[in-house]
């Protein structure tokens, strides 16, 4: 059986072509399948259209959150409520085709591998100082942190049910679902395709939304940004015990009383920039702990069609 989990967040113009698609794509794989929505708090017509679909098939299950959880938190709600022995993650915009999902699982079949992950060729359609940017991030995070992580990587995979259990007992609050992909390790076997626009509606993540994404997948998967502002104290105080050491023999040699309000004024600022950015770099991570020690749910589903549902986890 396979379980489809797709989270959606104002998609009510992509939903009936996604529908369409992926149910006429699962039925020629001649497998047991369910369809596994979750709406994260839609402000148009979604839940609607999933009520309409859910009655008219009962492949469909959806769940709807009590207000935007984030899309994080909608996978982890899908994984913690499969029923499937293959589950796969995969957008409602069509940006990830439902063509490849047959691909996938022959390569999942042949018993090789444990997932089949899909990852971008290229950037086509995409700013270009917005695919620089991602670049750099997965070049960055590769190097300071363990989590695996291809350039393009997407969330669309198709993964094993011993691999999806493992990733629910991960149950950490602050979630970077590519890191903890990667993080786990189990055989994945990287699948490229063309990039494919949206098929309809507009895209819910500007360059700030990815930017904080970003330093969130730093901070859950790396100690490095703490080490960084360690090393920057270590430095700055042995560049102040070297100039102390200046001013001294200066004062010795010279009689020189280093005269000067200016530079004395952008020493000070420079240094105090230096600690507020250290400071704000333990703040990021306290900030993370501070949210894991409340225990608070990832995500509560207010309405759903489905029997036996964790509506709170």
């Amino acid at each position: 059986m396979i379980t489809l989990i797709v989270p959606c967040y104002n998609e009510q113009e992509s939903l009936p072509i996604f529908y369409q698609e992926v149910t006429a794509v699962v039925q020629r794989m001649e497998s047991e399948y369910e369809l596994l929505f979750v709406d994260d708090g839609s402000k148009d017509q979604t839940l609607m259209i999933l009520r309409e679909l859910a009655a008219q098939d009962s492949h469909v299950k959806y769940f709807s959150f009590s207000r935007n959880f984030g899309k994080e938190a909608a996978m982890y709600a899908g994984f913690c409520n499969v029923s499937g022995d293959y589950i796969a993650v995969m957008d409602a915009d069509m940006q990830d085709p439902p063509s490849l999902l047959p691909q996938m699982m022959k390569i999942l079949e042949s018993g090789e591998y444990d997932s089949v992950a899909t990852r971008r060729a290229d950037r086509t359609g995409e700013p270009p100082i917005r695919s620089w940017f991602a670049k750099r991030f997965y070049h960055m995070i590769n190097k300071i942190s363990d989590a695996d992580i291809v350039d393009g990587a997407r969330d669309f995979r198709l993964m094993r049910r011993e691999m999806v259990d493992t990733i629910v007992s991960m149950g950490e609050y602050n979630r970077f679902s590519k890191g903890i992909f990667g993080w786990i390790g189990f055989r994945t076997y990287w699948l490229p395709y063309e990039n494919i626009e949206r098929a309809a509606g507009q895209t819910k993540w500007n360059f700030w939304m990815l930017f904080k994404y970003a330093i969130d997948g730093i901070i859950n998967f790396s100690q490095a940004p703490l080490s960084i502002a360690s090393w920057f104290g270590i430095a700055m105080t042995l560049l102040s015990f070297f100039f102390l050491f200046v001013i001294v023999i200066r004062r010795a040699v010279f009689g020189d009383p280093v005269a000067g309000w200016a530079s004395t004024v952008c020493v000070i600022v420079f240094i105090g920039g230096i600690q507020l950015f250290c400071l704000g770099i333990m703040g990021q991570y306290i900030a993370k702990t501070y949210l894991e020690t409340k225990n608070r749910p990832h995500f509560i589903i207010s309405e759903t069609n489905g029997e036996d549902v964790k509506k709170v986890k």
